[in-house]
């Protein structure tokens, strides 16, 4: 099995962060030829409309791995590579995450036209984003801003903001720092609450433990990729992941999570929030490693018992 392809999206964020899964796994077993096979997603096809009104009235359940996951099902890939925040918490039969590497910086930050920090903006100025977890959470903060739809890739991003009329927009620190954007002046909005797995990378397979007919091959990619995984980063995405599944939310409703290990303990702090930002509810939860799951699912029933279901039925 010297030659293994690994299934990706074809996005130039995608191919870093496969390229650097590849690099990490060669540095173990530098005997083995990865190809990557870039594949489209129903996401990438649809660049003209805003992501909420993709999946409006619909599932938003893999928007941009349900072709990647086909894929891997088929035995056309060997594994996958996919951001977390991408990945539904519903895995379908046959496939499982095989490895969470380290996870990058989990912040979303600001950049202006004119270096202006968010306190700085004036009254009705245009901030960028497609996310409504963003926006939500922009306007909750400032409700005087006008938020304008923006998709694309970074460099796609970056240039609207300096050829269109837009005062700043708002993009994930890890995607900046993975594709090498060092010279940016950003602001870290520290009010934020991050989408679930935010910064985090996961490696899926198959399932070779629960399938019927167990395949080497198959053995052989889970052994190798569960050396890229990271605990610390994977018990995080465990209760983040745990606490969306509960809520039952995805792109439809803004939905925000912080995890992090403090002395030895997991804590977790999560926020559902109306599309406007005028209503929203937080807590915070926290517990041992082994109760990571529960914590999560814990954490989802303290905001829907606090008034959040309310926002989630809408």
């Amino acid at each position: 099995m010297n030659k293994i392809i690994v299934g990706t999206r074809g996005s130039q964020l995608a191919l870093k962060q496969t390229e650097w899964v590849i690099e990490q796994l060669k540095r173990i077993h530098p005997e083995k030829n990865f190809v990557i096979k870039k594949i489209k997603t129903k996401g990438d096809k649809i660049l003209d409309s805003p992501l909420s009104k993709i999946v409006a009235g619909s599932s938003t359940k893999g928007l941009f791995t349900k072709e990647i996951e086909e894929t891997l099902l088929r035995k056309e890939i060997d594994f996958a590579v996919h951001s977390m925040k991408d990945l539904p918490t519903d895995i379908p039969e046959g496939l499982t995450i095989g490895a969470i590497p380290p996870r990058e910086e989990t912040a979303d930050v600001l950049i202006t036209k004119n270096n202006l920090k968010f306190e700085q903006l004036l009254e009705g100025v245009k901030i960028g984003t497609s996310s409504l977890r963003r926006k939500a959470q922009i306007l909750a903060e400032r409700p005087d801003l006008e938020i304008v739809d923006l998709r694309g890739n970074l460099d796609t991003r970056i240039r609207k903001l300096k050829e269109e009329d837009l005062d700043g927009i708002i993009l994930a620190l890890a995607g900046l720092r993975r594709m090498g954007y060092k010279n940016l002046d950003v602001e870290i909005l520290d009010f934020m609450f991050p989408a679930v797995g935010q910064g985090a990378i996961g490696v899926e397979i198959r399932d070779e433990q629960r399938a019927k007919s167990k395949e080497q091959r198959d053995k052989e990619i889970r052994e190798m990729v569960s050396q890229l995984n990271d605990e610390e980063t994977a018990v995080c995405i465990r209760g983040e992941r745990a606490f969306l599944k509960k809520l039952g939310g995805g792109c439809q409703v803004p939905i925000g999570v912080k995890s992090e290990l403090v002395n030895g303990e997991l804590v977790i702090e999560g926020i559902v929030l109306s599309p406007d930002g005028k209503k929203y509810f937080r807590d915070k939860v926290s517990g041992s490693l082994q109760e990571a799951i529960n914590l999560g699912i814990r954490l989802a029933e303290n905001l829907i018992s606090l008034g959040a279901k309310e926002l989630l039925l809408q």
